[in-house]
């Protein structure tokens, strides 16, 4: 195989919550000059939007419940129409079951598909460790950002706060949730040929070497 910049484009990003695929599709996007396509930053942007579309993903984002397939069908279509996806694109978040999957497929075949390994332990360990501004919403995590003021919000000042789902007991649960649902997906893409998985473990910079070493291969 080529190098990664001369190789097909359309690359997708997957782990459980917690295993880093967000800013490891952040890199690879800044590294191969590909758009990154997060569904879960799309799907908070349309929230906020009056629409049909908007306040329907807001009911499901205030019921707790993830956006059905037909709604993420109809939000990555009116995506895919931008012509800034035609040398291919970086995306993650998206998809989360067999369905999905199928979904790209007839619309969008994926070349590769990177899966970030990370253990219950680290992913409660990373999860546990997360904050959000009660005021401005930034998020941190405070095992790998040091705040200015412990608990402070180095944007606005607001309080720092813990979401209540942040937990070791709803972790566990959310990762049954993922594992049950994408364990088809993965075996999917391993038939495929296309499955690399990788040690979301290690620090950002060894998980990203990891990675695109082996994507050169």
């Amino acid at each position: 195989m080529n190098e990664v910049s001369e190789m097909s484009n359309n690359f997708i990003i997957m782990g459980p919550a917690g295993s880093g695929k967000g800013t490891q599709a952040k890199l690879l996007s800044k590294k191969l000059n590909l758009p990154h396509i997060s569904t879960g930053v799309m799907c908070r942007e349309i929230r906020e939007q009056d629409t049909e579309l908007g306040r329907k993903v807001k009911q499901m984002h205030d019921a707790g419940v993830l956006v059905t397939d037909e709604i993420m069908f109809e939000i990555l279509l009116e995506r895919f129409k931008n012509p800034d996806i035609r040398e291919g694109f970086v995306l993650d978040g998206f998809p989360r079951n067999l369905n999905q999957a199928e979904f790209l497929e007839r619309h969008k075949p994926i070349n590769r598909v990177i899966f970030l390994e990370v253990s219950e332990e680290e992913v409660i360990r990373r999860m546990t460790a997360r904050r959000v501004c009660s005021k401005c919403k930034a998020e941190y995590n405070i095992i790998y950002i040091k705040l200015k003021q412990e608990g402070i919000c180095d944007k606005c000042g607001g309080k720092l706060i813990q979401r209540a789902d942040d937990n070791p007991d709803s972790i566990r649960e959310r990762l049954n949730e993922f594992y049950e649902q994408t364990i088809l997906v993965i075996n999917f893409y391993d038939k495929k040929g296309i499955l690399l998985r990788v040690n979301g473990e290690r620090p950002i910079e060894k998980v990203f070497e990891e990675m695109v070493a082996g994507l050169e291969k």
